[in-house]
C-alpha cells in the first residue's frame, strides 16, 4: 500500500461474495464489486451476468418488477433485465422451439478468479454449454475495472471443445433504467441505416433516439441498426451523466435497440449481437478447437 492514509484497500475498493437468503432470490450467488466510482453486482448463478451497476451511488441499470429469481420460470416471469443479460448460445430472440433469448443466462458460472488489488478488480469464470453426444462450447468471461475508474470491461472468449464444427449465436442485452433513463434523454450513435421491427416502431421512427415520458401499456419498439462505428452512447442532461458502450464490431456485427416506454416497464436495451432477429436470424459457425473473442466496454461519467 503506497498511500499512508489507507489502512485497508477495502476502504476504497472491494470484492465481496455472498448468497441471497430470502424470497425468490434465495440461493443466488453474488459477487459484489466496488472500485470507488462504480459498484457492480455479478450473478454467478446466471452465467456471471451483471445484475446492477451504480455510478457514484446512483443506479444505471434496468431492473424489472420480477427482480432476481433463482428458479428457471418462463421468460416473461423471470426476466430481470439487469445491466447485462447474455442471450444465446443456442438462440436469440423469440424463435419457435427455443427458449426466448436462449439458455445461456440460466447456466451457472464456475468462478476461477475474484480479486481486488491496487491493480484493480478482476473476476473470471467459465460457463460451459454441453450435452451427451452433443456440443461442448466453453465461454470464458473476464470482467475488470480499475480502482477509481469509470469503465467496466467484459471480455469473453468462446471455445469449441467439440470435435466437429458447431453453430452459435450471442446477443449482449445491455439495459438502462431510471434514474439514468428518463424523459429528455438522448441516444447517440453513427447509424448507417435503421430498420423498424414492427408497425409501431415504423410509426415512431422519428423518436428512435429519444426517450419519452412513460405511458401506461405502451407497446415496446425495436430497431435493427447498422452502425458505421461499434459505439453507442446515451446522455441524460438533467442528471448530468453520459453512458457509453463500445464493443467488438468484427465479432458483433449487428445491433438492436429495444425501447419500452411503458409505465412500470421503463427500459432501454442496447444490444450488440452476431445476428438480427425474427426472419433475419442466422447462426455463426465455430470450428473445432477455434476461439472467438467478444468484448464490451461500458463507461459512465458526469457531464
Amino acid at each position: 500500500m503506497t498511500d499512508g492514509r489507507i489502512s485497508n484497500l477495502q476502504q476504497i475498493a472491494s470484492v465481496r461474495r455472498y448468497k441471497f437468503t430470502a424470497g425468490k432470490s434465495a440461493g443466488i450467488d453474488v459477487i459484489d464489486c466496488e472500485n470507488g466510482k462504480l459498484r457492480f453486482l455479478l450473478n454467478v448463478t446466471k452465467g456471471l451476468d451483471i445484475m446492477q451497476v451504480y455510478h457514484e451511488g446512483q443506479n444505471v441499470s434496468f431492473l424489472s418488477k420480477n427482480a432476481f429469481i433463482a428458479d428457471n420460470l418462463p421468460f416473461a416471469n423471470r426476466f430481470e433485465g439487469g445491466m447485462l443479460y447474455t442471450c444465446g448460445l443456442d438462440s436469440v430472440g423469440d424463435r419457435e422451439g427455443f427458449e426466448i433469448h436462449g439458455t445461456y443466462h440460466n447456466t451457472v458460472a464456475e468462478v476461477t478468479r475474484a480479486e481486488c488489488s491496487e491493480k484493480g478488480i478482476v473476476v473470471e469464470a467459465t460457463i460451459r454449454k454441453s450435452a451427451l453426444f452433443g456440443e461442448n462450447l466453453v465461454l470464458k468471461r473476464r470482467i475488470t475495472a480499475e480502482i477509481g475508474g469509470e469503465t467496466l470491461k467484459i471480455e469473453d472468449t468462446l471455445l469449441n471443445e467439440t470435435y466437429v464444427d458447431e453453430d452459435y449465436c450471442i446477443l449482449y442485452h445491455v439495459n438502462l433504467g431510471y434514474p439514468l433513463l428518463d424523459s429528455g434523454g438522448r441516444i447517440e450513435m453513427d447509424a448507417a441505416s435503421v430498420k423498424p421491427r414492427t408497425a409501431l416502431a415504423k410509426e415512431k421512427l422519428s423518436e428512435v433516439f429519444d426517450i419519452t415520458e412513460p405511458l401506461p401499456a405502451q407497446e415496446e419498439t425495436c430497431y435493427f441498426i447498422a452502425l458505421n462505428k461499434p459505439e453507442v452512447a446515451y446522455i441524460n442532461k438533467k442528471l448530468g451523466k453520459k453512458f457509453t458502450m463500445k464493443f467488438s464490431g468484427e465479432t458483433l456485427p449487428h445491433f438492436v435497440e429495444w425501447k419500452s416506454m411503458a409505465s412500470g416497464d421503463y427500459a432501454l436495451g442496447l444490444e450488440p449481437c452476431t445476428t438480427e432477429l425474427d426472419g433475419f436470424f442466422g447462426y455463426k459457425k465455430i470450428k473445432s478447437g477455434e476461439k472467438i473473442n467478444f468484448s464490451i466496454e461500458i463507461s459512465i461519467r458526469n457531464v
